[in-house]
């Protein structure tokens, strides 16, 4: 069992969701990646224990995060009950569903069928009585919204999940889901959207501007473009990068020789603000506090303390926004 670091509540920020009562960690850590079949058990504890001795609380899943599907769900079971367990109520457990889990016509989208069977099946490989956050991970442009809506209502309140949220919606989507859940009383506080610094679609699709109007949360995937955002690639691509190693979400034909340009005006100017570019980065997601937390990945423990230290200073002049807009835009 872990005895778990005294001072892990010192110096991580915990920033209201919403306008809700739950707080998140300024970063969260999701499983991904890193938390599959073959991935190394003595490396998934050290991660998971390294983020919870720095004050990340929050630990986010899915139903098919592997691999293979379920996986990281599994792993994270038995890492919680063999070393975690007296902390689970000082810990915020996530999942999700939405894409591709079983075969048959019942095992993807969101249908009242899936969802709740899927959550059912989530606590079983945890090992859990509920999730903190259930979310729907994607639109489903079949299924009424008001079908896919009460099956997280009736979540919360068959007393598997203690809060819901959506995953990949728009600002349109998101504002007739929060008007259905107010109207079955769900505790739905959370968004949780791609956003970076270069991938702005919360912005022109609405979802940030609504979401702050409706006093929801907003959890940011995907902070770091893959590891775009950060040194690994200002030299060009290391043979032991994502790229070359699982290129199923970042392609070696994203680095084109504009990108690399912007990633080494990005890097100048992290440098001069006091950052790594992975440090100013998150620190620009969170600038506006709308976001309540980033989401990060980690293959080793100190990635994770590298990224903590994002949070040391997300403050920005307008001339240093205004310089990132013209950078990327």
């Amino acid at each position: 069992m872990l005895q778990a670091a005294e001072t892990r509540y010192n110096s991580m920020p915990y920033i209201r969701c919403g306008n809700s009562g739950l707080k998140l960690p300024g970063v969260s850590l999701g499983l991904w990646h890193n938390f599959g079949v073959n991935a190394d058990s003595e490396n998934m504890k050290k991660l998971i224990f390294t983020a919870f001795d720095n004050g990340i609380t929050h630990f986010d899943l899915a139903n098919n995060y592997g691999p293979e599907p379920g996986r990281a769900e599994i792993n994270f079971g038995k890492i919680l009950r063999e070393h975690l367990s007296e902390y689970r109520d000082e810990m915020i457990i996530s999942t999700k569903a939405g894409y591709d889990m079983w075969k048959g016509p019942y095992g993807n989208w969101g249908s009242r069928k899936y969802l709740l069977a899927s959550l059912d099946q989530s606590l079983k490989r945890m090992g859990l009585e509920y999730v903190d956050i259930f979310y729907h991970h994607r639109m489903d442009p079949e299924t009424p919204l008001e079908e896919t809506m009460g099956a997280l209502a009736q979540a919360v309140k068959s007393g598997k999940a203690l809060y819901v949220g959506i995953s990949n919606y728009d600002g349109e989507t998101l504002e007739k889901a929060a008007a259905l859940l107010n109207d079955y009383k769900c505790p739905f506080i959370i968004n949780q959207n791609r956003y970076n610094i270069f991938d702005r679609t919360i912005e022109n699709n609405g979802l940030k501007d609504t979401a702050g109007k409706l006093g929801k949360g907003i959890i940011a995937f995907s902070p770091l473009a893959q590891g775009l955002l950060t040194d690994r690639y200002l030299d060009g691509i290391p043979e032991d990068s994502r790229i070359k190693t699982d290129s199923r979400f970042l392609k070696e034909s994203a680095l084109t020789a504009e990108k690399m340009d912007q990633i080494k005006q990005l890097n100048e100017l992290a440098e001069k603000r006091g950052q790594t570019l992975a440090e100013m980065a998150l620190a620009w997601i969170l600038k506006d506090g709308i976001v309540t937390s980033v989401l990060i990945g980690a293959s080793r423990p100190e990635q994770i303390l590298d990224n903590i230290k994002a949070l040391e200073n997300t403050s920005f002049t307008k001339e240093e926004l205004n310089l990132i807009d013209k950078i990327v835009l």
